[in-house]
């Protein structure tokens, strides 16, 4: 004699209650992953900005200086590549410059080619916005890690060389200029790409101005035009609101501007190196990641550390100047 069992099954409430636990399980492991993923990112960003320390010591070794942020005619208008393109055989890239015809801008269509290539080492793991931009028919690919242009001026047409950053327009450094020490001078440091800034106002006008005390200080300056999401997009570019930063303001701290009713976080840059005969460029490029709490920086002796949002802004100066004779306290 057969004997008919009834099959069992799961009743709404089990199914819910398995499905809730299911939920809270996701959720309390998800941080850990990403906080694992992250952990990651800024080691595989560490190694990348240490392979730049040892293109720029190679570089050095081979020439006897460091490359200039850019090269502009005296007194004239013009744009140069950047320092990126001038030490892609050290990085395994001689290939990819052998492509570039130095002899032409880089905004030339010859260059087309080299500038929409993606250099792998020079892109962050964690950049959002590791995309290509379209500008003027060709496309242009951003870069991560970009030169240390000092604390404020940057580039004056009159008077080249001026500026306190490691790497300046017009000017190349030996190791034996930096005289603060290259553990505590600052060489590249860590950029967000297609980043809102303010251009081209034409203030400061004139040599010697003090810097903003505060963020909110850049809108006392006459401000230019404003583009929304086009600052370090070109690594081929010297400029430095694409191929650099500056010491003004401290890791990741909010420069704000609105405009159209939206609040940005900006950069700041008076006048491009380059567009004018006359004036000069003072700049507030802040270094900026998607790291939490700070930012990965390459110092000139090779070494690479962390920065904290919570740096002291003279510190953060005076590792921004190579010949400033400033003490490091922090």
């Amino acid at each position: 004699m057969l004997i008919s069992r009834k099959r069992e099954a799961f009743t709404l409430i089990e199914l819910l209650v398995v499905i809730a636990i299911i939920t809270v399980l996701t959720g309390l492991l998800l941080p850990a992953v990403q906080k694992v993923r992250e952990a990651a990112n800024r080691m595989s960003c560490q190694n990348n900005l240490k392979q730049w320390g040892l293109a720029l010591h190679g570089y050095e070794s081979t020439t006897g200086n460091f490359p200039s942020l850019g090269d502009y005619p005296q007194a004239g208008v013009g744009v140069s590549w950047s320092m990126t393109a001038r030490l892609l055989p050290f990085v395994e890239q001689e290939n990819l410059q052998k492509m570039a015809n130095f002899a032409l801008p880089y905004s030339d269509p010859a260059n087309a080619a080299v500038t929409r290539f993606r250099i792998p080492t020079l892109i962050c793991p964690s950049e959002i916005n590791a995309r290509e931009r379209i500008d003027g028919g060709l496309i242009y690919y951003p870069g991560n890690y970009v030169a240390n242009a000092g604390t404020w001026m940057v580039f004056s047409p009159q008077n080249p060389g001026m500026g306190t950053g490691m790497f300046r327009p017009n000017h190349r450094n030996r190791m034996a200029d930096i005289l603060d020490g290259s553990s505590q001078t600052l060489g590249l440091s860590e950029v967000k790409a297609f980043t809102p800034y303010l251009r081209d106002g034409g203030s400061p006008a004139t040599l010697g101005t003090a810097m903003p005390a505060t963020p909110d200080a850049i809108a006392s300056f006459s401000q230019g035009n404003f583009k929304t999401d086009s600052g370090h997009t070109e690594w081929v570019d010297a400029r430095v609101h694409h191929s650099g930063f500056t010491t003004t303001f401290t890791p990741n701290t909010k420069v704000p501007y609105t405009n159209g009713g939206i609040l940005y976080d900006t950069d700041f840059t008076s006048s491009r190196e380059g567009r004018s005969a006359t004036l000069p460029t003072y700049a507030a490029i802040t270094s900026r990641s998607y790291h939490t709490g700070g930012v990965n920086s390459l110092f000139m002796d090779g070494s690479v550390r962390f920065i904290s949002n919570s740096i002291s802004r003279p510190t953060w100066q005076a590792m921004g100047t190579n010949q400033g004779g400033e003490v490091i306290q922090d």
